[in-house]
């Protein structure tokens, strides 16, 4: 990258991107030109940079020297000629392949061969976008997230026809910035957005079936380290932003089940109930996502025997807190390692955590009416808060009425805030998290980026707390392929089908298990799942 080192970069587009694009290449010491279309519109994103800048300096995070350089670096321009000297231009105009593809033409006469040339598109093919150049080559997207001077991700889109050597350059003059680069191929939604669709799907769907209120589900997967929750997020993001970056991609995979947007929040944009913009989403605002009702819940009965069934960090840890509680009274639980299930048995109820069955039909396999799911969840401390986490879970219809007041206690004992829910397959994190994984799996399978890069893009990108292959390393390839085959199998059609990259790990580690003459998978909830079907 050393061609580029303090290389003349032209941003066009004095937008909010545009400006913040221009802040960090300024920051890093490059002068950039900067044009808008609009007349006096680059002066007054600089007048605009200038406050910024002084309010970093007040912060203490830039000295009032460095601030001044970085702001005499920015130039507005009048004109696209006035482009000529740069080595780089981003364009980060309005979302519109016209438009960009003939800013790029006219940006291609205007400029030497040398010059990359860069789309800040967030979901617009960059092959498309290259149509119509005599050196598609060098076309490259750089896709920013808001807002650019602090989010920290940068995807590096190849088209098609994107010259390998350019890509590296931005990858590198990205880094340069203070970003973390990821290296993408140009296809619908890129990483960030194409793998964070079933965080909204899965949401929307509960709803579409009424199985569980938005503060619910929110409350649910900010439990488990989510920053907002999926409704709320859509509030903040627009509903009909989202709704279109949706139908964007389901259109653009060329109507792929997988993809399909919402009847629930069609209607919502129908109704224009836009979310924070428009006073009401799902909430209303400014008060925004209301508090839960704190639920009481009685101590659970005297149990005569108690049993933890499974292996792996959730069952380990149920054994740790069963014990600590049983000491005083002398005796603690037995522990199942072969089991089909992970969760504990209190006399004749069974409290399981999900892996995609309903409690209804493990009341079937157990063989026993009262049975209870729940949800994925983070172990709480031994000591846990009140109130603790929250943690959605549901009773099998056959369970009686002392077990729906039993399953929650249990629960609520253990240190969560226990949630009812519809018994639905996967209940909220699950299903949420597992078709985030299989979206990311596929991605790989593709081409699209490898599993480091979609880690780190759906962290760095929209602040997930941790990546989804991350997320696979603490459950298992099986546990998620038999929880998507199970809804797959509940819901009859195309949206939970299996990821072949994890049909392939899942069988691998069913290999890897007959080689050590084991039973099961460690962090799997059903042991007997196979990756060609149950067992």
């Amino acid at each position: 990258m050393t061609r580029l080192k303090e290389a003349t970069v032209g941003v066009v587009g004095a937008g909010i991107m545009g400006a913040g694009i221009a802040q960090i290449a300024a920051q890093a010491g490059h002068p950039v030109l900067l044009l808008d279309a609009r007349e006096g519109a680059a002066a007054a994103a600089k007048a605009k940079l200038a406050a910024s800048f002084d309010t970093l300096v007040t912060k203490g995070r830039l000295t009032a020297e460095s601030a001044q350089q970085a702001l005499q670096r920015i130039t507005p321009v009048s004109g696209l000629d006035s482009l000529a000297p740069c080595a780089v231009v981003v364009e980060a105009i309005v979302e519109q392949l016209a438009a960009k593809r003939s800013l790029m033409q006219a940006l291609e006469a205007l400029l030497p061969a040398q010059a990359i040339l860069c789309t800040n598109t967030s979901s617009i093919s960059v092959t498309a976008i290259a149509q119509g150049l005599q050196h598609p080559q060098r076309l490259v997207g750089m896709h920013f997230f808001n807002p650019v001077p602090l989010m920290k991700l940068v995807e590096v889109v190849s088209g098609l026809q994107t010259e390998v050597a350019v890509a590296a350059d931005i990858f590198e003059l990205a880094q340069s910035w203070g970003k973390v680069a990821v290296h993408a191929r140009s296809t619908p939604g890129f990483i960030v957005n194409r793998i964070a669709r079933p965080f909204y799907a899965e949401a929307l769907a509960l709803l579409q079936e009424q199985a569980a209120t938005p503060p619910v589900i929110d409350a649910c997967l900010k439990a488990v380290g989510f920053r907002m929750g999926p409704c709320e997020l859509m509030d903040l993001i627009g509903h009909d932003t989202n709704f279109a970056v949706t139908q964007s991609v389901y259109e653009a995979n060329f109507f792929d089940k997988r993809y399909a947007p919402s009847l629930v929040q069609r209607e919502m944009v129908d109704g224009g109930l836009l979310g924070r913009k428009s006073g009401r989403g799902f909430y209303r605002y400014p008060e925004g996502v209301p508090p839960l009702p704190v639920a009481v819940h009685q101590a659970p009965d005297s149990a005569r025997e108690i049993s933890v069934h499974g292996v792996g960090p959730v069952a380990d840890w149920l054994e740790a807190r069963l014990v600590e509680a049983l000491a005083p009274q002398g005796w603690g639980p037995e522990r199942v390692f072969d089991a089909s299930w992970t969760g504990i048995a209190v006399d004749g109820g069974r409290l399981v955590m999900t892996d995609g069955r309903t409690a209804a039909e493990l009341s079937t396999v157990l063989g026993t009416d009262n049975v209870a799911v729940f949800d994925r969840c983070v172990p709480v401390p031994t000591q846990p808060s009140t109130p603790g986490p929250a943690l959605a879970f549901a009773c099998a219809v056959t369970a009686d009425e002392a077990w729906h007041g039993q399953a929650p206690a249990w629960l609520a004992a253990l240190g969560f805030a226990p949630l009812r829910v519809a018994d639905t397959p996967g209940l909220v994190v699950a299903r949420t998290l597992g078709m985030l994984v299989n979206e990311a799996a596929d991605a790989v399978r593709q081409g699209v980026c490898t599993p480091d890069a979609a880690d780190a893009a759906m962290k760095l990108g929209v602040n997930y707390p941790a990546g989804p292959f991350e997320w696979l390393a603490d459950w298992s390839a099986a546990g998620v392929a038999q929880l998507l085959q199970t809804l797959d199998e509940h819901y009859r059609g195309e949206r939970y089908r299996l990821s072949p990259w994890l049909r392939e790990a899942a069988a691998k580690e069913a290999s890897q298990r007959r080689r050590a003459g084991l039973r099961g998978a460690a962090g799997s909830a059903n042991t007997d799942w196979s990756p060609l079907g149950r067992a």
